[in-house]
């Protein structure tokens, strides 16, 4: 009878050391090393872009276990105790707590459909579609010589044999200067505004300088293109919409604070 007590309480007293057990994983020196914390850096590096494995896992393990023995040997030089420590833990912790209040307010304040659909909407009653301008340019190094080239054209000249011929830019100089359909926004500020001033058929009458040279343009064609459609714009404008309700919320929040 005696004996078949003592097995009992045996068995329940591993029964119940078990969950403690599986609670780690491992023990250092005396000290647990929970396996929620190998689980949240394992979290971490998946989200970093590795793959979740039992090798992940085992590596997390080894990785932790260095911790500890590392902080232990820390703690009996009181490395965690010098102000100038004690204060980079202060920052370290705060952007852990405030990462996760990020996170979750984000996760919280998700942008609906009809939000997005509604920014969308507004966006193009706003702005409508886009434009597309159809340009030939010619780029040389200095301005005197593109003055003396656009003095030939208005003579007479082929645009594009000058460009052939002169143009410093690889790309469209050998097909005679001809840069295809463009939104004027794609090309350097001075360029791009330089061509939207210009009608059908027309080039610039004075040269236009850019950090790559002077430019003689000639504007072929214009047209105007319809706005994206809404799913191809959806992430950007969601994104858009919940950096502008995170920042709503982080200066309620500062117009409330007493600041002294």
């Amino acid at each position: 009878m005696t004996l078949k007590k003592t097995r009992v309480w045996v068995l329940l007293a591993a029964f119940a050391a078990a969950p403690a057990f599986a609670q780690n994983i491992a023990v250092v020196n005396g000290t647990p090393i929970p396996t929620s914390r190998a689980d949240a850096l394992v979290k971490q590096l998946v989200a970093q872009g590795q793959q979740d494995s039992p090798q992940l896992q085992q590596a997390v393990r080894e990785e932790l276990i260095n911790r500890e023995i590392l902080m232990q040997e820390a703690a009996r030089e009181g490395i965690a105790t010098r102000p100038d420590v004690k204060a980079q833990i202060a920052v370290a912790q705060q952007t852990v707590v405030l990462r996760a209040l990020i996170e979750e307010f984000v996760k919280k304040n998700a942008p609906t459909d009809a939000e997005i659909k509604a920014r969308y909407d507004q966006l193009v009653k706003q702005n409508g579609g886009g434009k597309e301008v159809h340009l030939h340019h010619i780029l040389v190094e200095n301005e005197a010589q593109a003055k003396d080239l656009i003095a030939k054209i208005k003579a007479g000249a082929s645009f594009e044999d000058l460009a052939k011929q002169y143009s410093k830019d690889p790309g469209s100089g050998k097909n005679g200067g001809d840069l295809d359909w463009s939104s004027p926004s794609a090309y350097v500020p001075e360029f791009g505004a330089a061509a939207e001033k210009l009608k059908k058929g027309e080039m610039t009458s004075e040269p236009v300088k850019t950090q790559f040279g002077w430019h003689i343009i000639r504007m072929d064609d214009s047209r105007e293109t319809a706005p994206p459609p809404l799913d191809q714009v959806k992430p950007q404008i969601a994104q858009q919409i919940q950096q502008e309700k995170l920042q709503a919320f982080e200066e309620g929040l500062r117009n409330k604070a007493v600041i002294k």
